[in-house]
C-alpha cells in the first residue's frame, strides 16, 4: 500500500525544525569561540568563511541592474543595523545563558510590530498592541532589572533584537526595488572591511581547530538556511514561523549539556510570556491582508551578516517581494 504524503504544512514544519536545531548548534559554536576571542574576530572569520557559500547564492540573481542601491540612504541604515546587530548577537551569546540570549531576541515579533507603524505605514489594532505589551513585559521578566545586576550581554542582546527587527523591516519595505544581490551583499562586504579594520586590536592567534569550528559555523549556516528556504517553500508562514521558538528547548539542552547552564524560572516564564504573545501576533497576521504581516515576511532569523538572507531567495511564488524586471519604472 502506497504511503501517503506528508501535507505540506506538517512538511514545510518539519523542514523548519531541522533548520532551527541547526541554528541552534551554530549558536553553541559561536558561544564556545567567544569564551576565547573577541566577536570581532569570529564575525571578521565567519564573514570570510561565508563567502564561497555566499557567491553560489549571488549567482542565483539573474535580474539585471548594477550593485548601485535604489535605496541608497535606506540601504545604508539596514547596512549599519545588520553589522551591529551581528556584533551583539555573537557577544550576547558568548557571555550570556543561551536561553536568556534567545528569550531577549524573540522580542523581534514585537519589535517588528513596532516599527512597521513608522516605516511601512501600517495600523496596529489594539489586539496586537496588548499583545505588544504583555511581551515586552515578558522582556523584563527575564531582565529583572533591580533584581539582578544587569550585564552588557543583556544590552548586547537587546541592542541585537532592536537592529535586527530594523534590518528586517527595512528589507520589508525596500525589497520590492532592490536586486537580491544588492539586499544581500552589502551587510557582508561591511562587516568584513569593520571588523578587518578593528582585527588588529583584538586579534589573537587561531589553532588549526578553532580556524575548523568558524567553517563549520559558515557551513551550518548554510545548511539551516537552505532547510528555512525549503519549509517556506512547502508550508505556509504562519506554520512555518512559529518554529522558532523550538530554539528555545535546543537552548535549554546545549546550555545544560556543554555549559552548566539552568534557566531560571524567571527566564522561563518570561520565555512563555514572549513566545505566547509572538505566537498571537502571527496568527492574528494570518488573518489579515497580505500587505499587513510584516512579522511573518521577514521570514529568517535576524540577519548577522554572516551568511546570506534566507528571504530573498524563497521561490517567486513563496516570497513577497517581487524581482524586479529589466526596464521597469523605478
Amino acid at each position: 500500500m502506497p504511503r501517503k504524503p506528508l501535507h505540506p504544512n506538517l512538511k514545510g514544519a518539519l523542514f523548519a525544525l531541522m533548520a532551527f536545531t541547526v541554528f541552534a548548534g551554530h549558536d553553541v559554536i559561536i558561544k564556545v569561540l567567544g569564551s576565547g576571542y573577541s566577536p570581532v574576530q569570529i564575525v571578521f572569520f565567519g564573514v570570510l568563511f561565508s563567502f564561497p557559500l555566499a557567491m553560489l547564492y549571488l549567482l542565483r540573481d539573474t535580474t539585471s541592474g548594477t550593485l548601485i542601491p535604489v535605496h541608497p540612504w535606506w540601504m545604508a541604515a539596514r547596512t549599519v543595523a545588520v553589522v551591529i546587530t551581528g556584533f551583539c548577537a555573537f557577544y550576547a551569546f558568548s557571555v550570556l545563558p543561551l536561553a536568556q540570549v534567545y528569550a531577549i531576541l524573540f522580542a523581534a515579533p514585537l519589535l517588528i510590530t513596532i516599527l512597521s507603524i513608522p516605516i511601512l505605514g501600517e495600523q496596529v489594532k489594539l489586539l496586537r498592541w496588548i499583545a505588544v505589551l504583555v511581551g515586552l513585559g515578558g522582556v523584563l521578566i527575564v531582565l529583572r532589572p533591580g533584581q539582578q545586576e544587569l550585564e552588557l550581554g543583556h544590552l548586547a542582546a537587546l541592542v541585537s533584537a532592536v537592529c535586527g527587527s530594523f534590518a528586517s523591516i527595512i528589507v520589508r519595505k525596500i525589497g520590492r526595488d532592490e536586486r537580491t544581490v544588492v539586499i544581500m551583499l552589502y551587510p557582508m562586504m561591511a562587516n568584513f572591511v569593520v571588523m578587518a579594520a578593528l582585527l588588529p586590536l583584538v586579534y589573537k592567534p587561531m589553532p588549526l581547530e578553532d580556524l575548523g569550528k568558524l567553517a563549520v559555523i559558515a557551513i551550518l549556516a548554510w545548511i539551516a538556511g537552505r532547510f528555512l528556504i525549503a519549509a517556506y517553500n512547502t508550508g505556509e508562514a504562519v506554520i512555518v514561523a512559529p518554529m522558532q521558538y523550538s530554539q528555545i528547548l535546543w537552548a535549554t539542552f546545549y546550555g545544560m549539556l556543554f555549559f552548566n547552564e539552568v534557566p531560571d524560572q524567571a527566564t522561563i516564564l518570561g520565555s512563555v510570556v514572549i513566545i505566547a504573545s509572538g505566537l498571537f501576533i502571527v496568527l492574528r497576521e494570518s488573518k489579515a491582508p497580505g500587505s499587513e504581516r510584516p512579522v511573518q515576511r521577514t521570514r529568517s532569523r535576524a540577519e548577522t551578516g554572516t551568511s546570506p538572507r534566507v528571504s530573498t531567495l524563497l521561490s517567486p511564488d513563496k516570497r513577497w517581494r517581487r524581482q524586479k524586471k529589466p526596464g521597469a519604472p523605478k
